[in-house]
C-alpha cells in the first residue's frame, strides 16, 4: 500500500515537469540580449526614447524586455503554425528530413520552430533599429515641439518618440 501511494505521488509529481518540458518559457536571458543589442545598435538616448515611458526614462531596459517576451512569444506561436502547415505540406518524412538534426530526425518540429523564430525576431529587431534612426533624423528635421504634436498621444506628448517608431516599424 504504502509504495502504491509512492507511485501516485511520484506519477503526481512528474505530469506537471513533463507538462513544463514541453513549451519552456523563453529564457529572461534571451529577451534581456536582444535589449541590450538594441540599446548598442541605437544608442542609449534613441533606446530610452523609444522604451521608456516615466519621467527620466529610466525604465526603458525593462519596457524593452517585456515587449521582446512578447514578441518572442507571438512569433513562436506564428511559427509553430507555419512549421505546422509546412510539416501538412511537405509530409512527415520530407519535413523531418529538412529540419531534424538528430539520429532519428525527431527533433524537426522544434528546430523548424526555432528557426522560424529567431528568423522573426531578428528581422522584427532590425526593423526597429532602422524605424529608431529614421524618426531620431525626422525629429532633428522637424524640431522636438512638431515631432511631438505629430506623434504624441498623451496629455503631454511624451510618448512621441514610441510611436513614431512603433508606426514607422510597422509600415
Amino acid at each position: 500500500m504504502r509504495s502504491l501511494v509512492t507511485i501516485a505521488v511520484l506519477a503526481t509529481l512528474a505530469l506537471p515537469a513533463t507538462a513544463l518540458a514541453q513549451t519552456p518559457p523563453p529564457p529572461p536571458k534571451k529577451a534581456a540580449q536582444a535589449c541590450k543589442a538594441e540599446r548598442t545598435a541605437m544608442g542609449e538616448q534613441t533606446f530610452k526614447l523609444t522604451y521608456g515611458t516615466n519621467a527620466n526614462r529610466s525604465n526603458a531596459f525593462g519596457k524593452c524586455v517585456s515587449k521582446q517576451r512578447r514578441a518572442q512569444a507571438q512569433a513562436r506561436h506564428s511559427s509553430s503554425e507555419a512549421c505546422r502547415q509546412e510539416r501538412e505540406t511537405l509530409g512527415e518524412a520530407a519535413f523531418n528530413a529538412k529540419y531534424g538534426k538528430n539520429g532519428n530526425d525527431r527533433n524537426a518540429f522544434g528546430k523548424c520552430v526555432s528557426q522560424k523564430t529567431q528568423a522573426a525576431v531578428q528581422t522584427q529587431q532590425q526593423h526597429t533599429v532602422k524605424a529608431a534612426k529614421a524618426c531620431r533624423a525626422e525629429r532633428q528635421t522637424m524640431g522636438t515641439a512638431a515631432f511631438n504634436a505629430k506623434y504624441g498621444k498623451n496629455r503631454n506628448d511624451r510618448n512621441a518618440f514610441g510611436k513614431c517608431v512603433s508606426e514607422t516599424a510597422r509600415g
